[in-house]
């Protein structure tokens, strides 16, 4: 008992340690962001994959669970980050996320974070840092292996 007490109170005594660290290094600039996700985002973030065998080659085949099922062909807004596919200051097919791509993609423990892939319908849009929001008919690849994400928004427009 004696020991868990000392574990607990070292323990408590360098909390204000760990805080002092997060904020000595405000010129480091580490990019800030607004979370982007809402219920359209979790139901996208829930879709799966089937791995199949062909040979000795496995096949990741994408699985929609019913509430992704249920927005398929359905116009939907979608709040995130543009993360652009090509160089280049305008863009008319990108991706969007939920993070921004100044922050690393693969970082952390929950793995790569929900992205779609955006085809606007007119026009293009200029990179930027900051938040967008999208509007747009939701549209699955079943096979994206030959070419784009699994998850589309098409005839795009931004509406933020």
């Amino acid at each position: 008992m004696k020991q868990l007490i000392i574990f607990l109170l070292v323990s408590f005594s360098s909390l204000p340690f760990a805080q002092a660290q997060v904020g000595q290094f405000p010129e480091m600039n580490v990019p800030d962001h607004t979370p982007m996700m809402n219920s359209t985002w979790e139901a996208i973030d829930k879709m799966m994959y089937k791995v199949t065998y062909e040979g000795n080659k496995k096949v990741y085949t994408p699985t929609y669970p019913p509430a992704l099922k249920a927005l398929e062909h359905k116009t939907v807004e979608l709040p995130g980050y543009l993360v652009p596919l090509t160089s280049g200051r305008s863009h008319k097919k990108f991706m969007l996320s939920v993070l921004p791509v100044m922050q690393c993609m693969f970082c952390g423990s929950n793995g790569i974070p929900p992205m779609v892939e955006i085809f606007l319908k007119d026009g293009s849009v200029l990179f930027t840092e900051e938040p967008i929001k999208i509007k747009g008919k939701m549209k699955f690849n079943p096979e994206p292996l030959k070419g784009n994400a699994e998850i589309q928004i098409v005839d795009a427009v931004v509406i933020k």
